[in-house]
């Protein structure tokens, strides 16, 4: 098995975080690595990865780059076509996204691009990959027009799919009012959008809408505008560590009303920074996230099992995240469609990134960890009902709700 990286793979890092610190010297480390075995050949298949592995969105970004690291060693070939995975990081900012995507696609001449760890650099991303018609496999969702992004697929839910799960939810728990609080940024919008589409036909009243950076230490305004309100419920529009703050106002200000998110909150950096003040939260999730707990005839059951399995095995720690299972499910989705596509073209080529596109555009029942993929064109999602469940917060722990 050999792997390919880039020698320049930035290095910047949060100076607060020496997890953060020993997670990036260790990647740089391994870059240099990396780098030496890739020169002793010409690489078979080509991934590019950007992903934010400092700044704000890290707390997902290292989650993603474990994730297809363990989805390397699951699959490190297709057809006896050894696969070169080259990293990037783009420190949580979108410019640095498309960037990356650029040198991978320019220099590194990847087959396909994957990421990244926000919707603001995904789009910059798969503007790229629209440009230079090089298939683009998304971790995340993304606020594009499918029609107009036929190089576009990601194995992320559909916002409105997970947030229909939620409204469901509160329907059944009678909520008959909720104040919204969510990033003020593409995925903000994405999650209060989809709320706003879905709540009125339950019965339920959006009271408010506030907004916040990811990168800001304080949401006391927002939460204080929401509270006065008085809504039966509240819901979470952020996403990883970020994501917290709402829950840790509210909780500062003693309210009493239910608590919902979405699935850009699931992964352990959030319930650490939340703690206490998520108790209860019910959120929607890839079933992969509590694949122990799911019945044995769940589809996606077994696969999310062996999953946890390689990531262990590779990462030398539990999977307790939906991110990285994003990542292996990319992977999977990749090589199921490279192995459709090799016998039409040489990888490498114009001709080769076009079959791969289509064969990607034509997934077919394809079982991941976090739902059965099927594409097709002109859509840029691949997943049903079959890629959700409602998880609730207990004690520090995700368990699948009642």
């Amino acid at each position: 098995m050999t792997v390919g990286a880039n020698p320049a793979l930035p290095t910047q890092h949060n100076p607060t975080s020496n997890t953060m610190k020993k997670l990036i010297l260790h990647a740089a480390a391994m870059t240099c690595v990396f780098a030496l075995a890739a020169g002793a050949r010409a690489a078979d298949l080509k991934v590019g990865l950007s992903v934010s592995l400092t700044g704000p969105n890290s707390s997902l970004g290292i989650p993603y780059a474990k994730g297809m690291k363990a989805a390397l060693a699951y699959k490190p070939e297709v057809d006896g076509r050894k696969i070169d995975l080259i990293v990037l990081d783009d420190a949580s900012d979108p410019t640095t996204a498309g960037r990356n995507a650029r040198k991978l696609v320019e220099e590194d001449k990847v087959d396909v691009l994957m990421g990244t760890s926000g919707v603001p650099a995904a789009i910059a991303i798969a503007q790229v990959a629209q440009e230079s018609k090089t298939p683009m496999i998304g971790l995340t969702p993304i606020a594009l027009d499918a029609k107009d992004n036929a190089w576009v697929h990601t194995v992320a839910q559909p916002t409105q799919l997970m947030v229909d799960a939620v409204i469901e939810r509160m329907k059944r728990d009678g909520v008959k009012t909720v104040g919204y609080i969510g990033f003020s940024d593409a995925w903000g919008d994405l999650v209060y959008n989809a709320l706003m589409k879905s709540a009125p036909a339950a019965g339920i009243k959006v009271v408010g809408n506030e907004r916040y950076a990811r990168s800001d230490q304080s949401v006391a305004g927002q939460v204080l505008r929401i509270m006065v309100q008085h809504p039966d419920a509240v819901m979470n529009g952020g996403a990883g560590t970020p994501g917290a703050l709402p829950f840790l106002a509210l909780a500062e200000r003693g309210y009493k009303g239910r608590l919902y998110g979405q699935h850009g909150l699931i992964n352990p950096d959030f319930l650490r920074v939340a703690g206490a003040s998520a108790q209860g939260a019910l959120m929607p999730t890839g079933p992969v996230i509590v694949a122990s707990q799911l019945p044995d005839d769940y589809p996606t059951k077994k696969m999310a099992l062996e999953f946890h399995s390689v990531y262990q095995r590779v990462n030398g720690a539990p999977s307790t995240d939906a991110f990285s299972a994003y990542s292996f499910d990319g992977w999977l989705v990749f090589c199921d469609a490279a192995a459709r596509a090799l016998p039409k073209a040489e990888p490498g080529t114009a001709a080769f990134r076009l079959a791969l596109r289509d064969a990607i555009a034509s997934t077919h029942e394809l079982v991941g960890t976090h739902g059965v993929y099927n594409f097709r064109p002109g859509d840029l999602y691949g997943v049903d009902q079959r890629a959700r469940v409602i998880v609730k917060v207990d004690n520090g722990k995700w368990l699948l709700a009642p």
